[in-house]
């Protein structure tokens, strides 16, 4: 990769940012197409938030991608909102158009996608969500599309009533689970928590209650031990490496309008975990 003067830059905004895969998996796809684009992170405190999001356009950065613990906050200081990433509350993906910022969100329709991908359907299923942060709120409002029931936990309570109470105005099969032992009933359980990030992390959840038949899932895209446990148990398991990408996928045609080849940042990401 060759960085010019006029080289267009995204970035990750995130804190933290040193695990991220992104800009491997986004160089590698502007390199294979030949386009004069780089990825960078930039660590940001939650305190200086307003500060990054005004730097895009001072910066003029062509966009940036937004993950923990930003998410939510971010929507604040943008121009515009997708009206998906407007109900859901969150936005991971913000394009630069002339100085206007726009935010979007990418996270639900990835994470459905790498459900697909790996033969998952959640159809007529019992879902349990995690964690109620800003990637819960987006895959939570494509899985209420068709699971039999999604539950919702969070230590945080009114949190995840305000969740509930957005996704109740669409849907008839969202609640708050009051506890973790609504894991027993659960079909399909979903890590939306930080909890995995590194491996000295508690599991999130009480791993005795779960059962072999269970899907486990963890929006982190490692080996997480929740989901080498659960694999130990028996169950089927699936990290958010799937997710990572085709989030990717999106966000990248958001900023360039070109389909980028998936095979290649899959290839870049699978090597650098």
């Amino acid at each position: 990769m060759r960085i010019t003067g006029k080289t267009k830059v995204v970035a990750l905004l995130g804190f933290p940012v040193e695990h991220s895969l992104s800009p491997a998996m986004h160089n590698a796809a502007f390199e294979h197409l030949g386009l004069d684009y780089c990825y960078v992170t930039f660590a940001v405190a939650p305190r200086f938030v307003h500060e990054a999001v005004s730097a895009v356009r001072a910066l003029d950065l062509r966009g940036v991608n937004v993950t923990v613990p930003h998410k939510e906050k971010v929507i604040t200081f943008l121009d515009e909102v997708s009206e998906e990433a407007s109900f859901i509350g969150a936005v991971n993906t913000i394009l630069n158009s002339d100085g206007v910022l726009k935010g979007y969100n990418t996270d639900g329709r990835g994470f459905m996608e790498s459900l697909s991908e790996a033969q998952i359907s959640v159809e007529g299923r019992n879902v349990l969500i995690i964690g109620a942060g800003g990637a819960c709120r987006a895959i939570s409002y494509y899985l209420s599309q068709t699971a039999s029931s999604l539950q919702i936990y969070d230590i945080d309570s009114g949190r995840v009533d305000a969740l509930v109470r957005d996704l109740s105005a669409i849907r008839s099969n969202v609640s708050r689970a009051g506890s973790l032992g609504s894991l027993r009933g659960a079909d399909i359980l979903i890590n939306a928590t930080p909890l995995g990030l590194k491996d000295t992390d508690p599991s999130p959840v009480d791993t005795s209650l779960i059962r072999r038949e269970m899907i486990v899932c963890d929006l982190i895209y490692k080996e997480t031990r929740l989901l080498r446990t659960a694999s130990d148990i028996g169950c089927r398991t699936l990290n958010g490496l799937g997710m990572l990408l085709h989030q990717g996928v999106l966000a990248f045609e958001i900023w360039t309008g070109i389909r980028p080849p998936a095979d290649i940042m899959r290839k870049a990401i699978s090597g650098t975990r």
